[in-house]
């Protein structure tokens, strides 16, 4: 089965479409049929941002604060207050000190004279919001006189704090007798329930990647025990080694989910992985390496491969529509209200990632240490100086690698340094020098290459010996 075919199966797929738009797109089909959302299980789609559940909060928090008189052009000032602005806000998400989860809190900065706000700047609502706040304040310290100085105190104390947490409004200094700071928390809701529907969310999308990924490593050990069958060397060549070794050179070219070299690096989109993954699949086919499969169950291996592959491309697709929609709702958030939370938010949860996104690194290195290190990699056993196999492998007092051919030529130009630590142990190597399990297991993994080299060797040598007109011939029978 093609990965085309699976992915058009089971994925959103709109040919034609921008990656971003197809996103938009997705996200859009997501909120409207959240309960039946084609191409991902059921019980991921349960677990998906609500963006209309948040979306109807986000309302509900923008008419609470336009009761207050805090619209998003008068929330804008207040957080932004030049050095003479009486009053300041502050909207900020702490760590609850009862749980992991962050609370909003919106805290209010009042700089009084003689008891009273001074700013024509201010609309009549929020005027009377913040007249509202200061009454209360009076009533409050009446009914504590025996506490006034303390409180006087307090208020000195407070107004550097104050100064320090809205950067300006505070740090002019020339207050008078008659002058007070105070600072108000002012009690919202709808924010609150914002936040913890948004927290919940994400860690019911952390616990699901969390059981997702540990299916995805059991399906990596299942493939591996199964490309382990097929691929084991046989006295009758009945096994697909070559072929499963060939397979993994070309996925491990394809970078399908990551990318190491130096100008793309990292983690790779959805998209890109997508054309990675087909890119593979098409160099596999154009080769005819399944079609060359000796055995029935290489070939069912493959197809699972696949599908795992599939499947982690689909987690990936899913992640991104998540973080698009969270983005998308924190932007919103800062349009209408201006309180800043799309930086704040994912910096107040810092110490807990905002959605796992190791779920294709850790899959990936369980299919690099689980699977493709069944079949030894050719890459592994070069010899650094000739770059074919090193084999008749020595090795080194510094534990460095080569293939004897090299090490002769070595000695014999007299150099004392290994080319690769500069340790002067090239001349002590000897016979006892050569590994021999390692060459044991040369011979069984890699023969072709181990016949060819030696071709090359006796080839070489019979220049050596008799000369460049030195041919070699294979033994004839007369």
């Amino acid at each position: 089965m093609s990965v085309v075919y699976y992915l058009r199966r089971t994925l959103f797929l709109f040919p034609g479409i921008a990656e971003r738009e197809q996103l938009q797109l997705r996200l859009k089909c997501l909120a409207v049929a959240h309960h039946n959302v084609s191409g991902f299980p059921p019980h991921w789609v349960a677990h998906a941002i609500p963006y209309g559940q948040l979306k109807k909060c986000l309302k509900k928090v923008q008419r609470e604060l336009q009761e207050l008189g805090l619209d998003a052009e008068t929330l804008r000032e207040l957080l932004h207050p030049s050095t003479d602005s009486p009053v300041a806000l502050n909207y900020s998400l702490n760590p609850s000190s009862s749980s992991k989860l962050v609370r909003p809190k919106l805290t209010v900065y009042i700089h009084l004279h003689e008891g009273n706000i001074i700013d024509a700047s201010l609309a009549p609502t929020t005027r009377h919001f913040f007249e509202k706040i200061t009454s209360n304040l009076a009533v409050d310290s009446c009914e504590s006189d025996g506490e006034t100085k303390s409180a006087d105190t307090s208020h000195a104390e407070t107004s550097d704090e104050a100064a320090r947490a809205t950067s300006q409004p505070l740090a002019d200094g020339s207050h008078t007798s008659h002058e007070k700071y105070d600072i108000i928390e002012v009690p919202l809701v709808s924010d609150g329930v914002f936040f913890d529907l948004l927290q919940s969310d994400l860690g019911g999308l952390d616990a699901l990647q969390a059981t997702e990924k540990d299916q995805l490593k059991k399906e990596v050990r299942e493939i591996g025990k199964q490309v382990s069958q097929v691929s084991r060397p046989t006295r009758f060549s009945k096994s697909d080694l070559g072929r499963w070794r060939h397979i993994f050179e070309l996925y491990l070219d394809a970078e399908v989910f990551f990318a190491t070299h130096e100008q793309e690096h990292g983690a790779r989109s959805s998209q890109k992985a997508l054309q990675q993954l087909q890119w593979f699949q098409n160099q596999v086919h154009k080769q005819q390496l399944v079609k060359s499969f000796k055995l029935a169950e290489s070939r069912s291996a493959f197809s699972h491969f696949l599908e795992l592959n599939a499947t982690l491309l689909k987690h990936l697709q899913f992640q991104e529509l998540n973080m698009l929609a969270i983005s998308k709702i924190l932007k919103k958030f800062d349009k209408r209200t201006a309180l800043g939370v799309s930086r704040a938010f994912p910096s107040a949860i810092s110490s807990r990632k905002l959605i796992t996104g190791d779920i294709a690194k850790e899959v990936c290195a369980g299919i690099s240490n689980e699977l493709v290190s069944i079949v030894p990699q050719i890459n592994d056993y070069l010899c650094p100086i000739c770059y074919s196999i090193a084999y008749q492998p020595v090795r080194l007092g510094c534990q460095h690698l080569f293939c004897i051919r090299c090490i002769i030529k070595i000695q014999r130009r007299k150099e004392e340094c290994c080319p690769l630590c500069r340790a002067h142990v090239v001349m002590d190597a000897s016979a006892d020098n050569i590994d021999a399990e390692l060459e044991k297991f040369m011979r069984k993994y890699f023969l072709p290459e181990v016949k060819e080299k030696q071709r090359a060797n006796d080839i070489e040598r019979g220049v050596e010996e008799f000369g460049e007109g030195y041919t070699r011939s294979e033994c004839t029978i007369m």
